[in-house]
């Protein structure tokens, strides 16, 4: 038996229970693969993840993050309560303000400044959509074609078929067939909230493929997203996005391109502290 720091955080929220929780295995080395699948599997939250000493010497940590699915080479609401876990039990960065992450992906920057953790989003890659795959997936939805203003793949690590709609209740309302999107694809669906609102978008984000029905706040899929609609002139270049309402949480996902990035960002509230003996 072995036993690790552990730390459980709730992302894109400054109020605990109100984001998508995080659980962190800190110091993992020695854990195979089937033991970090196992505890993500037994831990049943979005995403689990396991600190590591790094492998690229440009990096301060590494990091393997799984979904009751599998692993991923890549995700936000992970990425950002990772580095936050690590900074919390000591971490030191290489440079003053930014902490360097490892993970499936390659490296990822974590800029620290007013208060909040926010990473560069990793290049994201857009393909159209077959039309057979758009019609079962619009049908698993519920949604009419006539409502879907544009629909791309996005893919930045996690591979996201995004519908952008025009209605945010009927966003809200949308009660899909996720035993069928579990046979399609991880969708997001986005809309633009109305004037006078304090968020720019509502996003919901439908994970079945992974083993989860819906993700309460998905910080790769907002990444992909705000590239899209920002490259598209839908979307400015700095806003904030809600996400997680249908499911009682108020995700907010803090969003900013500069000439250096597109940069998303969030707060990190820590929940639970313990250790794992296993």
């Amino acid at each position: 038996m072995t036993e690790h720091r552990f730390s459980q955080l709730d992302v894109f929220t400054a109020r605990a229970l109100r984001g998508n929780p995080l659980a962190v295995v800190h110091d993992a080395t020695g854990w195979s693969d089937d033991a970090m699948a196992d505890f993500a599997r037994w831990t049943q939250l979005s995403e689990t993840t396991f600190l590591l000493p790094p492998l690229d010497p440009g990096a301060d940590y590494r990091v393997r993050i799984f979904t009751p699915g599998g692993e991923l080479p890549f995700a936000g609401h992970p990425t950002l309560g990772s580095c936050h876990a690590w900074l919390a039990a000591g971490g030191q960065p290489r440079q003053a303000g930014v902490v360097v992450q490892e993970c499936g992906i390659g490296l990822v920057t974590v800029r620290r400044g007013g208060g909040r953790l926010a990473f560069a989003a990793p290049p994201c890659g857009r393909e159209p959509v077959a039309s057979d795959l758009l019609a079962s997936v619009l049908d698993a939805t519920g949604l009419a074609a006539s409502e879907v203003r544009a629909a791309s793949w996005l893919d930045n690590g996690p591979r996201w078929l995004a519908l952008l709609i025009d209605d945010p209740a009927r966003l809200l309302a949308l009660a899909p067939d996720h035993a069928a999107l579990r046979r399609l694809a991880k969708v997001g669906v986005v809309a633009p909230q109305p004037a006078g609102a304090d968020t720019a978008f509502e996003l919901r984000a439908f994970a079945a493929p992974i083993g989860i029905a819906e993700d309460p706040v998905t910080g790769s899929l907002q990444a992909g997203v705000a590239g899209w609609l920002m490259d598209v002139g839908l979307a400015p270049p700095a806003y904030v996005a809600a996400q997680g309402s249908a499911l009682g949480r108020a995700g907010r996902v803090h969003v900013r391109r500069d000439a250096d990035a597109l940069w998303i960002g969030g707060d990190v509230t820590p929940v639970v502290e313990g250790r794992v003996r296993l």
